[in-house]
């Protein structure tokens, strides 16, 4: 019986041991587990300390946040629908606390850093009318046997409550099962460490090391009162800005020796700015938008513009328009309204660019117009012309024409 007792308590404390990712530690005090559930709890915003992980995220998460989507009819006119309920949700207030560049730009940096984004739907009469962000920890998502998604959301008391599919707006990233979206910011941990670890050891060197810019170098000890001479000299005649490039004058014999940079501070640079490009592949962000690569500025930078919005916006917007549409939209609706990003703002070139492309839509330099002055006008955002020639075609060839036309049907 003592046998079977104890047993039964070396299984009871096997099974109590933490565990994690397939480790086992020795109880809840093994500084393995303590040091795994520090780093576990603080890396989601430890990894934002880094000044390259902060730039990306908030360069793609911003830029998600200030772009406009709105839902369309399909069709011929191609017009806002802005009749629809999901229009007053994500262009003009998602919930009661939070504009729309807030909410878009919290979700899309939860999916960064942690691969989902998740927010509850409001509805009222089979309306939704409010977007409640939640935090990603909070929900569990998982696919039942029937084929359809279900969220186990905890609410800030502790009690769980289960959602359906129709209830949860849901953003993922990448995804192996189809249920959940890959953390790039776990997937590139090491990397992100390495960058984090080069940042701590530059401190280091600002915290603890020698900073001197040089020594003076005397052939015999000198005496308290010409030490004390010399290093009142140095402080008062010396040292700071308006000091730079003064002539200094070495009494008995000394010779000043100046520090230069070693070949190890060279390395630390060359390391720092490595991890700083594994950051910038790991978002997609061109080196120069994290302010590197000064060459790079000038003519050059609008394509590096373009290359941003084409190559690492531009399936965020897809994402983030299916999305919209899985969960703001009925079946009926489907295939007869969509969401669309307006990402011109991004991609709009210089005034000089904006008149060429104008003028070329207006019909110049003989090109068949496809745009009106009231369609400049409008994106131009300039109020509409009194002007009925306005909504016409402004190729010089047809404009005559188009006024004539005019003032015979007045």
């Amino acid at each position: 019986m003592d046998l079977f007792k104890l047993f039964r308590r070396e299984k009871a404390v096997a099974q109590s041991r933490p565990r994690a990712e397939g480790v086992a530690f020795n109880g809840f005090d093994d500084p393995a587990f303590l040091e795994y559930a520090r780093a576990g709890a603080i890396s989601d915003t430890k990894a934002l300390r880094n000044m390259a992980v902060l730039r990306c995220v908030s360069l793609i998460s911003r830029a998600i946040g200030m772009l406009p989507v709105s839902p369309y009819v399909e069709g011929d006119e191609k017009r806002v629908a802005k009749d629809h309920p999901a229009y007053r949700l994500i262009k003009l207030k998602p919930n009661d606390w939070q504009t729309p560049m807030e909410f878009k730009s919290q979700l899309e940096l939860s999916v960064l850093q942690h691969g989902d984004g998740y927010a509850r739907i409001i509805r009222a009469g089979g309306r939704p009318i409010r977007l409640i962000p939640l935090k990603y920890d909070r929900v569990t998502a998982k696919l039942r046997g029937d084929w359809r998604m279900e969220y186990q959301v905890t609410d800030g008391k502790g009690s769980m409550i289960t959602l359906p599919a129709e209830e949860m707006f849901h953003l993922r990233d990448l995804s192996a099962d189809g249920e959940t979206g890959l953390s790039r910011q776990k997937l590139a941990q090491e990397a992100i460490d390495l960058a984090l670890q080069a940042q701590e050891a530059a401190r280091n060197v600002f915290k603890t090391g020698v900073m001197a810019g040089g020594a003076i170098e005397v052939p015999k000890a000198l005496s308290d009162t010409a030490y004390k001479r010399m290093k009142d000299s140095l402080d008062s005649d010396y040292s700071g800005a308006e000091n730079v490039n003064k002539w200094m004058i070495a009494e008995e014999g000394a010779k000043a020796n100046r520090f230069s940079s070693t070949a190890k501070d060279a390395q630390q640079l060359e390391s720092r700015n490595y991890q700083v490009e594994e950051v910038a592949r790991l978002y997609g962000v061109p080196r120069p938008l994290l302010m590197m690569d000064d060459t790079s500025w000038g003519s050059g930078i609008e394509q590096l513009a373009i290359f941003f919005v084409q190559f690492t916006l531009a399936e965020r917007f897809v994402a983030w328009e299916q999305a919209l549409a899985r969960s703001l939209l009925t079946d009926a609706e489907l295939g007869k309204i969509y969401f669309k990003f307006n990402e011109r703002a991004l991609m709009r070139g210089t005034l000089k660019d904006q008149a060429d492309f104008f003028a070329k839509a207006l019909g110049s330099g003989g090109h068949a117009p496809w745009m009106t002055q009231k369609e400049v006008r409008g994106l131009s955002e300039l109020p509409a012309s009194d002007d009925d020639v306005a909504s016409l075609p402004k190729n010089p060839m047809q404009q005559q024409g188009a006024a004539n036309e005019l003032a015979k049907t007045a």
